[in-house]
């Protein structure tokens, strides 16, 4: 039951303002990115996804304040800008994911975010670099080396359906820019994603922030509405796995996926950033504790509809008010400066 002092009436209130309030990751989770572009075979495609790959790395540094050592980037052709630190040959992604496993601890998250080409034979998907192709259960073998880590897998290249069944896994989120392996033509898809981190449209609940679910969603509409403009018949249907059952979604409205993908950011967060730069170890803890209750509360949104009503109420209204006595602690040991 609802407490007298707040009516459903004011939960309602409450509920819309914490679907749009600022939602933090777990304590401890540090981003860290590796981005691949892969081979281009014409120098327009080579170009555009040197572009998109550019892109995203400089909005990690320069917007979201990724450090330089969290960053790895690979290009077919690292003439082709300043910020490709190596050739990404499969030499080079396979030496990229020790980097990741050494560099990062329990508890980070990872993003991989492939950009180029894929290709499907012989029941193997494979995404197309300079030399060697690396396949999905390459990859595969990469992820379970980054165990105890968050992993955000995005494959934007043709014919990446088929990644989702082989790196799907617990606490992942997999998403691929087509549904099968059969989809090998030219994509769309990846410009809208990348275009979703590095502007303002594809931030949903205007928290500051773009999580992987809302890139996504973002991106899967743009793609929706250029094939419906252009009056073409779609070659590409975009899908999100992040419960571990190797089954995608396109629409995550009502699918089980898209949970995990809601609470994966790019961008630091601000609240443990606050957390690790203050000398006050009873104001990190604070700081921490507050983190980890808005985390809770991302991942019980999604819920809604989905469990007892009555359960649902009484669970968001007992972790906004615990919530908001910790912005209350928050406030009174730093006079409001928090």
């Amino acid at each position: 039951m609802i407490s007298p002092v707040m009516s459903r009436g004011t939960l309602g209130i409450v509920l819309l303002l914490a679907a749009t309030a600022v939602a933090r990751p777990v304590a401890g989770q540090d981003p860290h990115l590796l981005v691949i572009t892969g081979l281009g075979g014409d120098p327009m495609y080579s170009e555009r996804f040197t572009e998109w790959g550019s892109a995203l790395v400089a909005v990690a540094s320069e917007k979201f304040g990724l450090p330089a050592d969290h960053i790895i980037y690979l290009g077919e052709d690292p003439t082709a800008d300043v910020r490709i630190q190596d050739r990404s040959t499969r030499e080079n992604v396979d030496l990229a994911f020790a980097k990741l496993v050494s560099n990062s601890q329990p508890g980070d998250h990872i993003f991989v975010v492939l950009i180029g080409h894929g290709s499907y034979s012989t029941g193997q998907s494979r995404f197309n670099l300079p030399g060697p192709d690396l396949t999905a259960e390459d990859f595969a073998l990469h992820l379970d080396q980054l165990s105890g880590r968050r992993v955000a897998f995005m494959n934007l290249a043709s014919a990446s359906g088929e990644f989702v069944k082989a790196l799907s896994g617990e606490g992942r989120t997999i998403v691929t820019a087509t549904r099968t392996g059969r989809e090998r033509n030219e994509t769309i898809f990846g410009g809208y994603f990348i275009d979703a981190f590095t502007g303002e449209d594809a931030d949903l609940n205007k928290d500051g922030r773009v999580s992987v679910w809302e890139a996504f969603e973002f991106a899967r509409s743009e793609v929706t509405r250029e094939y419906e403009t252009s009056n073409r018949i779609a070659t590409e249907h975009p899908v999100l796995d992040d419960n571990g059952d190797g089954e995608g979604s396109t629409d995550l409205v009502d699918a089980l996926d898209g949970a995990l993908a809601r609470t994966m950011f790019l961008a630091g967060d601000p609240t443990l950033a606050a957390a690790r730069a203050t000398d006050d170890e009873e104001l990190r803890a604070i700081l921490v504790r507050k983190a980890d209750v808005e985390r809770r509360i991302e991942e019980l949104l999604p819920l809604r509809g989905q469990i007892d009503q009555d359960r649902y109420d009484n669970e968001l209204e007992e972790l906004l008010v615990e919530l908001a006595l910790t912005n209350r602690e928050i406030e009174a040991r730093t006079g409001g400066n928090e």
